[in-house]
């Protein structure tokens, strides 16, 4: 408060016979009978105990008159937000506004962090082209590397590069023998099936790759590759682009947070079921879902068509809604496991 250095008491008049101001102590300290001006962040005089705040004052002839001032009023001390020996911020914070300001407050110009993991992007397939050129018969525009280099980057990664190659054997072991050399981590996105263009599986074979496993139960998202390459983990990605996005959430977003050294627990809450959602015998199901909070808590509901091909299906979804595999369905009303999606602007 902007106001008067008092010693606590009750109503009374007292003579002003100095100021401190932020910055700039004042030089004595206060006696009996006496105020000091204060500024707002202005160190507290010797024999002070109290802020009188301005408006509550009034001042005529080098006096101000005051009301009753309790002990400790308008006063922050020190070592009220941070105490000797507390641990503020320990391994695997992320620095955003809030950690980056308290280590300000603390003195820290410079703090040991893990620098961001590199990622290598390799996208597969002939009919992709890339978003400004006109389509010919067969072609589709490549999504996949745009949404996957900005979850990369919103995981805390720096995108190392992004390469797209045809469907071609000898070519996609080239892409992939450039990606595993600087990377800390390789996604591709497209030929991890087993069509007969499909050439990921055996490119990797080929440079020596150990597969850890290939399949999920995971809907959409079933042709799902792992595996290290030159001791560099390796994750192939479908090729349709609500599952390559979906996969790389569940799947490789946390692995980059473990390589960057963050907390890799999902944001994992449950919510409420606002639609009626049929169950898929064999495979769990992420539906992309509208996110709502309502009195009973958070509320979802799918955003639209959940065909792995319906991009437009992520536009507006603050969740998966995890459904288990199973018969039946799951009915409205009904609480179900949910994955938070990151919202707003991108980092780095």
């Amino acid at each position: 408060m902007d106001g008067y250095a008092v010693a606590a008491g009750p109503p009374r008049e007292l003579e002003v016979v100095g100021e401190s101001r932020a910055g700039r102590p004042a030089e004595r300290a206060l006696a009996e009978g006496q105020a000091i001006r204060i500024s707002t962040g202005a160190v507290v005089p010797e024999g002070a105990d109290a802020v009188v705040p301005v408006e509550l004052a009034s001042l005529s002839d080098g006096r101000v008159t005051i009301p009753e001032a309790a002990p400790g009023a308008n006063v922050r001390r020190a070592g009220e937000d941070v105490h000797a020996g507390d641990t503020v911020l320990t391994a695997g914070a992320e620095l955003g506004p809030a950690e980056l300001g308290v280590l300000s407050s603390l003195g820290h110009d410079r703090v040991s962090c893990s620098r961001r993991p590199r990622v290598a992007l390799v996208v597969t397939g002939d009919e992709l082209v890339e978003p400004g050129r006109p389509l010919r018969p067969g072609e589709i525009r490549d999504s996949n590397a745009a949404a996957l280099a900005a979850q990369a980057t919103r995981a805390g990664a720096d995108v190392l590069s992004s390469e797209r190659v045809g469907d071609d054997f000898d070519a996609t072991v080239a892409a992939l023998d450039r990606a595993t050399a600087d990377a800390d981590m390789v996604c591709i996105a497209g030929g991890v099936s087993v069509g007969e263009h499909d050439h990921v599986k055996g490119a990797l074979a080929e440079l020596g790759a150990g597969e850890r496993f290939w399949g999920v139960a995971i809907k959409p998202g079933k042709p799902t590759w792992f595996g290290t390459c030159r001791g560099v983990p390796v994750l192939g990605v479908p090729g349709n682009p609500v599952s390559a996005m979906v996969i790389f959430h569940l799947l490789g977003r946390p692995a980059l947070r473990w390589l960057g050294g963050a907390d890799t627990a999902d944001t994992r809450t449950t919510a409420v079921l606002d639609a009626e959602v049929s169950r898929s015998p064999a495979r769990a199901q992420a539906l992309r879902c509208r996110l709502t909070a309502a009195g009973d808590g958070w509320h979802v509901e799918p955003t639209k068509a959940q065909g792995s091909h319906v991009l437009t299906s992520m536009l507006g979804a603050g969740a998966l809604a995890l459904i288990p595999a199973g018969d039946g369905a799951v009915e409205r009303g009904e609480r179900v496991e949910i994955e938070l999606l990151p919202r707003g602007t991108l980092s780095g």
